[in-house]
């Protein structure tokens, strides 16, 4: 359970969520972020927690293969693998790369609405897809002695953990459009200033528990 907890919240580092997230923040008038950022978290959440049913339905059906994989070494060196992925995708990453993905789901969350939370539900759907720790935490879950209600049930706090770090990023946005001037506003302006930086210790952080998950697995 405890590495299905870590893989949910390594998935919660999710840069494209988070940076449409602050850009959400820096450029919607008053009032219309708190309405906005809500409906984008649901969406997102909406995706992942689908999607997370879907995949532990297919686990489930690939039982004994499933089971073999993440009882054996294989299943350390694919995180090793998707370690060593990850932190050379970070390293080769050009700045401001997400910029036109960015710009294309803002056309749609600039005012609330249906379409808000149909952005965040592809965007979440399509980050997991995309995102080696949550099929990884997820064989856990389906691999272990749990009952149906207990893994199903547990795609709940799954997607909320994966979304974990997303929203309390929108929480501090939101108290920064308030409270401009506050020591958080002044972290978020550093932040901001060096956005690429904060970026890349991310993907770099990701990288690295993987490859460390990866070899304790051995």
């Amino acid at each position: 359970m405890l590495s299905a907890v870590s893989f949910a919240l390594i998935d919660s580092v999710n840069a494209l969520l988070i940076a449409v997230v602050v850009a959400i923040g820096i450029i919607l008038p008053k009032g219309a972020y708190r309405k906005v950022a809500p409906l984008l978290i649901a969406g997102d959440w909406l995706g992942v927690f689908l999607l997370a049913i879907l995949v532990m339905f297919v686990f489930d059906g690939l039982e004994d293969f499933v089971t073999r994989l993440v009882d054996g070494p294989v299943f350390g060196l694919i995180l090793i693998a998707v370690g060593l992925v990850a932190l050379i995708g970070t390293w080769r990453a050009k700045p401001g790369g997400n910029r036109k993905i960015i710009n294309t789901i803002l056309s749609f969350v600039r005012t609330p609405s249906i379409w808000t939370v149909v952005a965040g539900f592809v965007l979440g759907a399509v980050q997991s897809l995309t995102s080696g720790p949550f099929f990884a935490g997820i064989a856990v879950l389906s691999a272990g002695d749990y009952s149906v209600a207990a893994r199903y049930g547990g795609m709940l706090w799954y997607a909320s953990l994966a979304l974990s770090l997303p929203t309390l990023v929108a929480l501090a946005v939101g108290l920064v459009r308030r409270y401009p001037h506050s020591r958080l506003g002044q972290w978020f302006q550093k932040a901001r200033d060096n956005s690429e930086a904060v970026s890349r210790m991310g993907g770099y952080l990701v990288a690295a528990v993987l490859i460390v998950l990866g070899v304790v697995h051995l």
